[in-house]
């Protein structure tokens, strides 16, 4: 059977919710909505596509810690089998304790972010994703098992987020080695030069057979062999948290690669699977199931 794989780090959220004010020092503040959840980035996407049924896997670094476990048995519980690149004696996970306020939200983040593979790593990873009709890409240092993993066929996705240093020549061996680039729009017009996402899009047709770029709450634009078009968002999901959003957009993207669908049925997934996402607070709160996305597609 085949899979989508990836590697990244795991991300864990501690949530305060409808908290009244930041704390000043040597103040205590109390809330009585609180949720612990996995965050967001390419772990989310593959819950995510865990839950659409799909067979996934990830390789990342757990410990011994108790929020180690706490992914551990998320992962294993959405459908995603884990691979553990981690040998040392302290919590390897990233750690967000988010106090998220009426208007505004703030953060404060334990861990090292994105993974520093070593041969041992590269080599674990490369194990982990042979066979896999799709790859999720991030930067970093898995490029060379990228490379490899693209030249026996499997479907190389990438999505990397914002950088200041966004350039065709800083990522030039990522964005060469992607069969699918999905940026939102502040990065594809970061990206291209461009000053609106439908311009970026047609900038971005010089370097991909397809092109997808995210403009936001509005849909997105894709480019295919018949040419430019737009999907617009569902006007019946409510925004309440953007957390998540692209990672679920991506998810649903993927449902329709891994199925073989037309670049603009893929699309409309994602615009399902990332509209649903921000109807609650937390990157992996709000979710379809697949026989969810399928009828929410068979209505557009």
């Amino acid at each position: 059977m085949s899979f989508i794989a990836g590697v990244a780090a795991a991300n864990v959220d501690l949530l305060y919710e409808k908290m009244p004010k930041i704390p000043a020092p040597g103040e205590e503040v109390y809330t009585d909505s609180f949720s612990l959840q996995l965050g967001g980035g390419l772990a989310a996407t593959l819950i995510n596509i865990g839950r659409l049924g799909i067979p996934a896997k990830i390789a990342t670094e757990l410990g011994d810690d108790m929020f180690s476990s706490f992914a551990r048995a998320e992962f294993e519980k959405n459908g995603v089998s884990p691979l553990n690149l981690y040998t040392g004696d302290k919590i390897p996970v990233n750690i967000t304790s988010a106090i998220i306020l009426p208007d505004d939200r703030s953060f404060v983040s334990y861990g090292k972010g994105d993974l520093a593979p070593d041969d041992n790593a590269l080599e674990a990873f490369y194990k982990l994703a042979t066979g896999a009709k799709i790859c999720l890409m991030s930067p970093g240092g898995f490029t060379e098992v990228y490379k490899k993993l693209k030249s026996e066929g499997t479907i190389m996705v990438l999505d990397m987020g914002w950088d200041d240093d966004l350039s065709f020549e800083t990522y030039a061996d990522e964005l060469s080695i992607a069969d699918y680039y999905t940026p939102n729009r502040k990065e594809a017009e970061k990206l291209t030069g461009c000053s609106d996402p439908r311009d970026a899009a047609l900038a971005l047709k010089k370097h991909f057979k397809n092109v997808v770029v995210k403009a936001d709450k509005d849909g997105c634009f894709g480019i295919d062999e018949s040419g430019l078009f737009f999907c617009p968002s569902v006007d019946e999901f409510k925004h309440v948290d953007s957390t998540g959003a692209g990672d679920a957009f991506l998810a649903g993207f993927c449902y329709g690669l891994y199925y073989d669908y037309p670049l603009r049925d893929c699309i409309q997934f994602g615009n399902v699977t990332g509209g649903k996402a921000v109807t609650k607070v937390g990157a992996l709160s709000a979710y379809v199931n697949e026989s969810q996305l399928l009828e929410y597609k068979k209505n557009m």
